[in-house]
Protein backbone atom coordinates (compact mmCIF):
# COMPACT_ATOMS: atom_id res chain seq x y z
CA UNK A 1 0.00 0.00 0.00
CA UNK A 2 2.74 2.27 0.79
CA UNK A 3 4.32 2.03 -2.74
CA UNK A 4 1.00 2.62 -4.28
CA UNK A 5 0.85 6.03 -2.18
CA UNK A 6 4.36 6.50 -3.32
CA UNK A 7 3.25 6.01 -7.07
CA UNK A 8 -0.09 7.95 -6.82
CA UNK A 9 2.03 11.02 -5.29
CA UNK A 10 4.39 10.81 -8.15
CA UNK A 11 1.53 10.59 -10.79
CA UNK A 12 -0.06 13.59 -9.22
CA UNK A 13 2.83 15.55 -8.79
CA UNK A 14 3.69 15.31 -12.73
CA UNK A 15 0.59 16.42 -13.63
CA UNK A 16 1.04 19.15 -11.32
CA UNK A 17 4.43 19.70 -12.93
CA UNK A 18 3.19 20.29 -16.21
CA UNK A 19 0.40 23.06 -14.44
CA UNK A 20 3.10 24.68 -12.44
CA UNK A 21 5.41 24.98 -15.58
CA UNK A 22 2.61 27.30 -17.61
CA UNK A 23 1.60 29.40 -14.73
CA UNK A 24 5.31 30.25 -14.57
CA UNK A 25 6.08 31.00 -17.98
CA UNK A 26 2.27 32.55 -18.74
CA UNK A 27 1.44 34.41 -15.19
CA UNK A 28 4.47 36.83 -15.98
CA UNK A 29 3.37 37.70 -19.28
CA UNK A 30 -0.56 37.92 -18.18
CA UNK A 31 -1.44 35.32 -20.35
CA UNK A 32 -4.08 32.58 -19.57
CA UNK A 33 -2.62 29.78 -18.14
CA UNK A 34 -5.62 27.32 -19.35
CA UNK A 35 -5.20 27.61 -23.13
CA UNK A 36 -4.14 25.64 -25.67
CA UNK A 37 -0.71 24.50 -25.76
CA UNK A 38 0.93 24.93 -29.10
CA UNK A 39 3.96 23.41 -30.45
CA UNK A 40 6.78 26.09 -30.52
CA UNK A 41 8.18 24.57 -33.83
CA UNK A 42 4.94 24.25 -36.64
CA UNK A 43 2.14 25.89 -34.31
CA UNK A 44 0.03 22.99 -34.18
CA UNK A 45 -2.45 22.28 -31.39
CA UNK A 46 -1.14 19.78 -29.35
CA UNK A 47 -3.77 16.93 -28.26
CA UNK A 48 -4.36 15.09 -25.30
CA UNK A 49 -2.22 12.20 -26.27
CA UNK A 50 1.09 14.94 -26.99
CA UNK A 51 0.80 16.18 -23.39
CA UNK A 52 1.14 13.05 -21.19
CA UNK A 53 3.54 13.90 -18.52
CA UNK A 54 6.35 12.55 -19.08
CA UNK A 55 5.00 9.94 -20.91
CA UNK A 56 4.06 11.50 -24.40
CA UNK A 57 8.48 12.87 -24.30
CA UNK A 58 9.45 9.48 -23.58
CA UNK A 59 7.74 7.79 -26.37
CA UNK A 60 7.95 10.33 -28.99
CA UNK A 61 11.46 10.95 -27.97
CA UNK A 62 11.27 14.82 -27.33
CA UNK A 63 10.15 15.38 -30.58
CA UNK A 64 6.81 16.85 -31.78
CA UNK A 65 4.58 14.39 -33.70
CA UNK A 66 3.87 16.78 -36.56
CA UNK A 67 6.55 18.75 -36.90
CA UNK A 68 9.38 16.05 -35.57
CA UNK A 69 11.08 19.33 -34.07
CA UNK A 70 12.43 19.18 -30.99
CA UNK A 71 10.14 19.70 -27.59
CA UNK A 72 11.79 21.93 -24.93
CA UNK A 73 12.87 19.67 -22.25
CA UNK A 74 11.51 21.86 -19.23
CA UNK A 75 8.38 20.51 -19.39
CA UNK A 76 9.31 16.97 -18.45
CA UNK A 77 11.96 18.12 -16.18
CA UNK A 78 9.75 19.67 -14.23
CA UNK A 79 7.12 17.09 -14.29
CA UNK A 80 9.51 14.59 -13.08
CA UNK A 81 10.97 16.62 -10.08
CA UNK A 82 7.72 17.62 -9.26
CA UNK A 83 6.66 14.07 -8.82
CA UNK A 84 10.14 13.07 -7.18
CA UNK A 85 9.46 15.71 -4.65
CA UNK A 86 5.55 14.90 -4.08
CA UNK A 87 6.46 11.36 -3.61
CA UNK A 88 9.20 12.32 -0.72
CA UNK A 89 7.17 14.91 0.45
CA UNK A 90 4.73 11.90 1.27
CA UNK A 91 7.37 9.24 2.27
CA UNK A 92 8.71 11.79 4.80
CA UNK A 93 5.37 13.14 6.88
CA UNK A 94 2.55 10.84 5.55
CA UNK A 95 -0.92 11.45 5.76
CA UNK A 96 -0.12 15.23 7.88
CA UNK A 97 -0.62 18.64 7.87
CA UNK A 98 2.89 18.86 7.24
CA UNK A 99 2.41 16.87 4.03
CA UNK A 100 -0.46 19.83 3.21
CA UNK A 101 2.74 22.31 4.12
CA UNK A 102 5.33 20.14 2.46
CA UNK A 103 3.01 19.84 -1.14
CA UNK A 104 2.99 23.59 -0.49
CA UNK A 105 6.09 24.30 -0.40
CA UNK A 106 7.00 22.08 -3.70
CA UNK A 107 4.68 23.93 -5.55
CA UNK A 108 5.75 27.32 -4.78
CA UNK A 109 9.52 26.02 -5.58
CA UNK A 110 8.54 25.08 -8.86
CA UNK A 111 6.41 27.06 -10.02
CA UNK A 112 8.88 30.06 -9.18
CA UNK A 113 12.26 28.55 -10.62
CA UNK A 114 9.83 28.82 -14.07
CA UNK A 115 9.70 32.22 -13.57
CA UNK A 116 12.40 33.98 -12.05
CA UNK A 117 15.07 31.77 -13.98
CA UNK A 118 13.35 32.86 -17.10
CA UNK A 119 11.70 36.30 -16.71
CA UNK A 120 13.49 37.53 -13.18
CA UNK A 121 9.99 37.60 -11.78
CA UNK A 122 8.12 36.05 -8.48
CA UNK A 123 4.62 36.81 -9.36
CA UNK A 124 2.82 38.33 -6.43
CA UNK A 125 -0.33 36.39 -7.27
CA UNK A 126 1.46 33.01 -6.53
CA UNK A 127 2.69 34.90 -3.08
CA UNK A 128 -0.30 35.72 -2.12
CA UNK A 129 -2.25 32.43 -2.62
CA UNK A 130 0.62 30.61 -1.15
CA UNK A 131 0.50 32.90 1.81
CA UNK A 132 -3.23 32.18 2.52
CA UNK A 133 -2.62 28.28 2.04
CA UNK A 134 0.26 28.52 4.88
CA UNK A 135 -2.61 30.34 7.15
CA UNK A 136 -5.09 28.40 6.27
CA UNK A 137 -3.35 24.75 7.53
CA UNK A 138 -1.71 26.74 10.30
CA UNK A 139 -4.98 27.55 11.71
CA UNK A 140 -6.16 24.28 11.39
CA UNK A 141 -3.25 22.26 12.93
CA UNK A 142 -1.97 24.77 15.82
CA UNK A 143 -5.16 27.39 15.72
CA UNK A 144 -5.42 30.85 15.71
CA UNK A 145 -2.48 31.14 18.32
CA UNK A 146 -0.28 29.52 16.64
CA UNK A 147 -1.28 30.63 12.84
CA UNK A 148 -0.97 34.15 14.60
CA UNK A 149 2.41 33.44 16.28
CA UNK A 150 3.56 32.38 12.02
CA UNK A 151 2.15 35.74 10.69
CA UNK A 152 4.72 37.42 13.40
CA UNK A 153 7.67 35.42 12.07
CA UNK A 154 6.51 36.28 8.38
CA UNK A 155 6.70 40.19 9.30
CA UNK A 156 9.78 39.69 10.83
CA UNK A 157 11.73 37.98 8.38
CA UNK A 158 10.29 40.49 5.99
CA UNK A 159 11.52 43.10 7.90
CA UNK A 160 15.19 40.99 8.29
CA UNK A 161 15.40 40.68 4.15
CA UNK A 162 13.98 44.52 3.91
CA UNK A 163 16.91 45.42 5.60
CA UNK A 164 19.82 43.04 3.87
CA UNK A 165 18.29 44.78 0.72
CA UNK A 166 19.30 48.00 2.05
CA UNK A 167 22.29 47.43 3.12
CA UNK A 168 23.10 45.80 0.21
CA UNK A 169 21.99 48.60 -2.11
CA UNK A 170 24.36 50.73 0.04
CA UNK A 171 27.39 48.33 -0.40
CA UNK A 172 26.94 47.75 -4.12
CA UNK A 173 25.49 50.98 -4.85
CA UNK A 174 22.71 49.03 -7.14
CA UNK A 175 19.60 47.25 -6.84
CA UNK A 176 20.73 43.92 -4.48
CA UNK A 177 17.30 42.13 -4.21
CA UNK A 178 14.67 42.07 -5.97
CA UNK A 179 10.99 42.83 -4.32
CA UNK A 180 9.79 39.07 -4.78
CA UNK A 181 12.73 37.77 -2.83
CA UNK A 182 11.84 40.08 0.00
CA UNK A 183 8.28 39.58 -0.10
CA UNK A 184 8.39 35.79 -0.39
CA UNK A 185 10.38 35.65 2.85
CA UNK A 186 7.25 36.79 4.19
CA UNK A 187 5.73 33.44 2.97
CA UNK A 188 8.75 31.65 4.65
CA UNK A 189 8.08 32.66 7.98
CA UNK A 190 4.26 31.15 7.75
CA UNK A 191 5.82 27.86 7.51
CA UNK A 192 9.36 28.89 9.51
CA UNK A 193 10.06 30.19 13.09
CA UNK A 194 12.43 33.39 13.05
CA UNK A 195 15.73 31.05 13.71
CA UNK A 196 15.43 28.82 10.92
CA UNK A 197 13.34 31.76 8.19
CA UNK A 198 17.17 33.52 9.23
CA UNK A 199 18.79 30.36 8.49
CA UNK A 200 17.30 30.18 5.04
CA UNK A 201 18.59 33.23 3.66
CA UNK A 202 21.60 32.41 4.80
CA UNK A 203 21.67 28.85 3.39
CA UNK A 204 20.27 30.19 -0.54
CA UNK A 205 22.95 32.94 0.11
CA UNK A 206 25.47 29.48 0.43
CA UNK A 207 23.93 27.51 -2.51
CA UNK A 208 23.59 30.96 -5.06
CA UNK A 209 27.37 31.70 -4.40
CA UNK A 210 29.06 28.96 -6.42
CA UNK A 211 25.89 29.00 -9.37
CA UNK A 212 26.51 33.05 -9.37
CA UNK A 213 30.17 32.49 -9.59
CA UNK A 214 30.12 30.50 -12.80
CA UNK A 215 28.00 32.51 -14.45
CA UNK A 216 29.22 35.71 -14.11
CA UNK A 217 32.80 34.04 -15.32
CA UNK A 218 31.17 32.28 -18.33
CA UNK A 219 28.49 34.96 -19.26
CA UNK A 220 29.29 37.63 -17.30
CA UNK A 221 26.05 38.02 -15.74
CA UNK A 222 25.45 40.81 -13.77
CA UNK A 223 22.17 39.91 -12.39
CA UNK A 224 21.37 36.32 -10.83
CA UNK A 225 17.89 34.82 -9.61
CA UNK A 226 18.14 34.49 -5.67
CA UNK A 227 14.52 33.07 -5.47
CA UNK A 228 14.95 29.79 -6.49
CA UNK A 229 17.74 29.16 -4.11
CA UNK A 230 16.39 30.54 -0.99
CA UNK A 231 13.43 28.07 -1.98
CA UNK A 232 16.08 25.53 -1.99
CA UNK A 233 17.13 26.54 1.24
CA UNK A 234 13.11 26.78 2.33
CA UNK A 235 12.73 22.75 1.15
CA UNK A 236 16.16 21.75 3.15
CA UNK A 237 15.27 22.90 5.99
CA UNK A 238 11.58 21.74 6.48
CA UNK A 239 12.38 18.35 4.50
CA UNK A 240 15.05 17.86 6.92
CA UNK A 241 12.95 18.19 10.21
CA UNK A 242 14.88 20.45 12.21
CA UNK A 243 13.98 22.24 14.70
CA UNK A 244 15.49 25.83 16.34
CA UNK A 245 16.55 24.16 19.45
CA UNK A 246 17.91 21.48 17.21
CA UNK A 247 19.93 24.42 15.63
CA UNK A 248 20.65 25.76 18.40
CA UNK A 249 22.16 22.98 20.08
CA UNK A 250 24.13 22.03 16.53
CA UNK A 251 25.88 25.57 16.69
CA UNK A 252 27.15 24.57 20.13
CA UNK A 253 25.20 27.41 22.11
Amino acid sequence: MEILYLIIFFILGTILGTIYTLVGLRLPNNEKIFTKRKCKKCGHDLKFLDLIPLVSYIVGKGRCRYCHGKIDILFPYMEFFTGLLFSVAYYSFGFSYQLLIALGIISLLMIIVVSDLTYLIIPDEVLIISSIYFLIIQFLDLGIKGAFNHLLSGIFLFTIMYIVMILGNVIFKKESLGGGDIKMMFVFGLVLDPLLGTLSIFLGSLFALPMSMYLMKKNNEKVIPFGPFLLIAFVFIYFTKITPEGLIKLLGF
